[in-house]
């Protein structure tokens, strides 16, 4: 492990990352203060028994770093106070990640991001490489923070997902191999708008080292940052029709009911091209992509009642998400709602052919349902539960459709009526169970 300069730093945010940098910093033997306002405001305890130092008490003419969780800004739009007072100081504001670099993160790096599917590409990355026995960890935005991973030897891999808040405080990144799946608008307000989004996703693409990989996916934003890849390295796109033969006879061994979907297709292939350039034999890619049972709430089987099959895709956030999962399925039953981003539902609306309904809950459904308003029939409840049991006795009564989908892509946050997306598609996946068991010949599949 190589030398930290870092002897000081502040840790600003207690949640998971937060509380892994202190945890490396105590392995460490690196003197840390530790700052979380949600902790300050309710008198909570601490977690992991850290000591809390009211900010004014820091020793700010010694601190070499301040460390900031991702949920909070350091610039737009409205920095934290803390985070404008370190750079006033000139002290350097960092991510986790960043501080894992920094005390000597030495194996290779790959650096996963974009606005939809990076965490399905990681993971299935991460699985092939295990499955190819090579020394791995995955981590960042899924899974555990970078800083909580094993020390892996020079010859290891770590496969981060990175976000948008990651990469803009992550300056020391350096990637073997990088893939910017899309992007779409999202985080505007995080990045002062659209271009702001686009220069922070940017970041993974500098940071791939001379003779190294980047993938990128379709789309204006990434076409133009092709044009401006530097010759030393190699920078492949993530489209079928320009993948070389050896490529394309990978991906058409590859069958897996868990990576539907046209946008699967995508985030197949990226895994392809990355566990290519690291040398994993074509053979083992293949059959581990067909072993990879995907992520929880990301196209996710939640059972099948007969002809009628529940999928849970609440990971589905925004509406360019959803539209993909509109594409992936014949004869839909589409569940929506929630806490609406800017953009709307509108992304969708081009991809409605095989939506036989919406049923559409939460604080978006009146703009949802005004903007679906003639296209496909529409259908306005208050909840999650109602919309689910108000799809599944639509799909009962449709006799029409061999097979039918009851899918929960909601294009929307889930904040107004769950904690995260997680709770929503546990709630989605307990309501299919509940109803594949109420009809005989049912088969619920298990607990999200």
């Amino acid at each position: 492990m190589t030398q930290s300069y870092l002897r000081m730093i502040a840790v600003l945010g207690l949640g998971r990352s937060g509380r892994a940098v202190c945890t490396r910093a105590q392995s460490m033997g690196i003197s840390f203060v530790a700052h979380d306002d949600r902790i300050l405001e309710t008198g909570a305890t601490p977690p992991d028994n850290i000591s809390l130092t009211a900010p004014e008490d820091w020793p700010w003419e010694q601190l070499d770093g301040l460390v900031i969780s991702p949920g909070i800004p350091h610039h737009h739009p409205t920095p934290h106070p803390l985070a404008a007072q370190a750079k006033v100081a000139g002290i350097p504001v960092m991510s986790e990640i960043e501080f894992a670099l920094k005390t000597g993160l030495a194996a290779r790096f790959i650096t996963i991001t974009g606005t939809n599917g990076k965490s399905t590409i990681t993971a299935l990355i991460g699985h092939i490489l295990s499955e190819a026995g090579c020394d791995v960890a995955i981590g960042g935005n899924l899974g555990k923070p970078i800083s909580a991973l094993p020390s892996l030897p020079e010859s290891g891999i770590y496969v981060g997902e990175l976000s948008s808040y990651q990469l803009e405080t992550t300056p020391s990144l350096v990637s073997d191999c990088a893939v910017i799946s899309n992007i779409t608008p999202d985080h505007l307000d995080r990045h002062g708008g659209f271009d702001g989004y686009v220069a922070a996703k940017k970041n993974a693409l500098l940071s791939v080292r001379v003779g190294g990989l980047a993938c990128l996916g379709a789309g204006a934003p990434l076409d133009k940052m092709k044009t401006e890849v530097s010759s030393d390295i190699t920078c492949l796109r993530l489209d079928i029709s320009s993948l070389n033969s050896a490529t394309k006879a990978v991906l058409s061994g590859i069958n897996n009911n868990a990576l539907s979907g046209p946008h699967n297709t995508e985030n197949i292939v990226a895994a392809i091209l990355v566990c290519q350039a690291l040398g994993v034999d074509p053979e083992i890619i293949c059959k581990a992509t067909n072993s990879f049972t995907g992520l929880p709430h990301r196209m996710q089987p939640a059972g099948k009642s007969g002809t009628i099959s529940f999928v849970n895709d609440s990971k589905a956030t925004n509406a360019e998400a959803a539209a993909r999962a509109l594409e992936s399925f014949g004869s839909i039953w589409w569940c929506a709602g929630g806490l609406a981003k800017k953009s709307g539902i509108s992304a969708c609306l081009p991809h409605l052919a095989s939506v036989r309904g919406a049923f559409l809950y939460g604080e978006s459904a009146p703009d949802f349902a005004r903007q679906l308003d003639g296209l496909i029939p529409v259908n306005v409840t208050d909840t999650l539960d109602d919309a689910v049991r108000a799809a599944f006795s639509g799909a009962v009564a449709d006799t029409t459709e061999t097979t039918q989908t009851i899918l929960l892509s909601p294009a929307a946050a889930s904040f107004d009526q769950f904690a995260n997306f997680e709770a929503r598609g546990e709630a989605f996946c307990a309501i299919a169970r509940e109803l594949i068991c109420a009809v005989s010949g049912g088969e619920a599949a298990p607990h999200a």
